[in-house]
């Protein structure tokens, strides 16, 4: 086995730039879609299958990010990483070329199948190069990829669709895929690797991602295709729940399971990853129904609503820069998260209470708020999970902590859209937006009085983990410009 040299800070900001645009891939996909969304449904003449396209990537996304973590610390972040970006790219060639939505929505599956490997990977990198205490000295390169897509990625897919062509949007991830594959199989030669021999759980991959994939399925069908307590909702949460009962006897008497039993049962790792994804759940579903509010309670524009929600997604990258920085220097740095959460669910209040009478100017201070508290919990709750594990596990329990973001934020976005449709009398395969535009302002204000209020709830659960979890030192030299690192207290397995 090798000796780990350490990295020079040059050396560190070279792959942290390099990696970031294979974030940037994954974060621009997520917003430059939705306002494209409508001309593709036109286009392809079908308006009824139109969620697929969101729903493909997720499934797939959220189903492979564990398997991705498990592979990359057995074959390495570099390999997998380009395997992540190879199979993003040529997803979106597919779906540039789609001649059906049915072949569209195959294609988002295929993209998702990298999508899903960029985010979780890039986390992992960073985490393998740098200390946790020292993570918030790269964390402005990050915030910057976010910010950039959660603004750009709207404007951007808006304009190509409505001056150019849909397909445009797709297209547009082949240079940035190709300049990404390049920077990163050259930036990532210098990220310390060491084979290690393990032996892959493909039974207990296979029945985690095939429970993912049912739970996820009756989570987008329920509500639109069947009705909530249909015979077809109710076979496929059985379903899920046998496949994720089998998959917890897998992981008992595997001899090496899938994920690791020291991981799942690590407390620390087990708060700080639902900690983050209450928070998670709570920004991905506000960035799907707060535009939908704007629009059909505040009566603005489609355009007006992208802008509009700059307030909650700035505000979210801009603390959760701030965040990672003070962690570097904060003994207890949970406090930072916990004011900024009791922030947020105050913020939710006067919207729930009031949600058709604010002044669109307070809807914006209160939004900018709710961003600022959800920021501060993201840096938090990824470093702590990290700082808990050797470096052997790091690529296993990030892979495993973005798993379980995303399948939360499946449940809470599943959630709000039965609030809102169950609150304006909804019935099963009716469209939402249409639903909404035609239901009179009472009806409005209540359905997403309750939007509001599930928010808070969520971020309530959220903060309770957050109270439970350790707040253990972290590891690393006690500032940026401090040399070496003494020994920590828990050794970290090289390689």
């Amino acid at each position: 086995m090798s000796s780990r040299q350490a990295l020079t800070h040059p050396e560190i900001r070279a792959i942290v730039l390099g990696i970031t645009l294979a974030m940037f891939l994954g974060a621009l996909d997520q917003t430059i879609v939705a306002t494209a969304l409508p001309t593709i449904g036109r286009h392809f003449g079908d308006l009824g299958d139109l969620s697929w396209v969101v729903t493909a990537y997720l499934l797939t996304g959220t189903a492979v990010t564990p398997l991705y973590g498990k592979l990359s610390d057995i074959h390495g972040r570099r390999v997998m990483m380009l395997i992540a970006i190879a199979l993003f790219i040529a997803g979106s060639v597919a779906c540039a070329l789609a001649p059906s939505m049915t072949a569209l929505v195959l294609a988002r599956g295929l993209q998702g199948l990298g999508g899903g490997g960029l985010m979780a990977l890039a986390q992992t990198i960073i985490a393998d190069i740098v200390s946790p205490r020292e993570r918030g000295r790269y964390q402005g390169y990050i915030g910057a990829v976010f910010a950039a897509s959660s603004v750009g990625g709207p404007v951007l897919g808006g304009f190509l669709t409505e001056h150019l062509d849909w397909s445009l949007i797709f297209w547009i991830n082949l240079p940035l895929g190709i300049a990404a594959l390049a920077m990163t199989a050259n930036v990532l030669k210098l990220v310390p690797f060491t084979p290690r021999q393990h032996k892959l759980d493909l039974i207990g991959a296979a029945l985690l991602m095939l429970a993912a994939v049912v739970l996820l399925l009756a989570l987008s069908w329920g509500g639109r295709r069947y009705a909530w307590l249909s015979r077809e909702i109710g076979a496929m949460l059985a379903v899920s729940g046998l496949l994720w009962g089998l998959f917890a006897w897998r992981l008992a008497t595997a001899k090496e399971p899938f994920l690791p039993l020291n991981v799942l049962g690590n407390p620390l790792v087990r708060t700080a990853a639902l900690a983050g994804a209450c928070n998670m759940g709570v920004l991905v579903g506000m960035t799907i129904f707060v535009p939908l509010y704007f629009e059909v309670v505040l009566h603005l524009t489609a355009s007006q609503s992208g802008l509009a929600l700059i307030p909650l997604m700035g505000a979210t990258v801009f603390w959760s820069t701030i965040t990672g920085r003070l962690m570097m220097h904060m003994e207890h740095y949970k406090r930072v998260p916990l004011v900024g959460l009791t922030l947020a669910i105050v913020a939710l209040a006067p919207l729930a209470i009031w949600p058709a009478e604010l002044p669109i100017w307070l809807v914006l201070l209160l939004l900018t708020a709710i961003g600022s508290g959800l920021g501060t919990v993201f840096p938090v709750s990824t470093v702590c999970l990290q700082n808990a594990v050797p470096r052997s596990q790091m690529g296993v329990a990030t892979g495993a902590a973005n798993f379980f973001r995303s399948l939360i934020s499946a449940l809470v976005v599943a959630l709000l859209g039965a609030i809102v449709l169950g609150g304006l009398g909804g019935v099963s395969g009716m469209s939402l937006e249409m639903l909404a535009r035609a239901a009179s302002a009472h009806e409005l204000a209540v359905a997403f009085r309750f939007v509001y209020l599930a928010c808070a709830l969520t971020l309530a659960f959220g903060m309770a983990f957050l109270i439970g979890m350790e707040e253990r030192p972290l590891k690393g030299p006690p500032s940026a410009a401090a040399e070496a690192p003494t020994a920590p207290a828990t050794p970290i397995p090289q390689g």
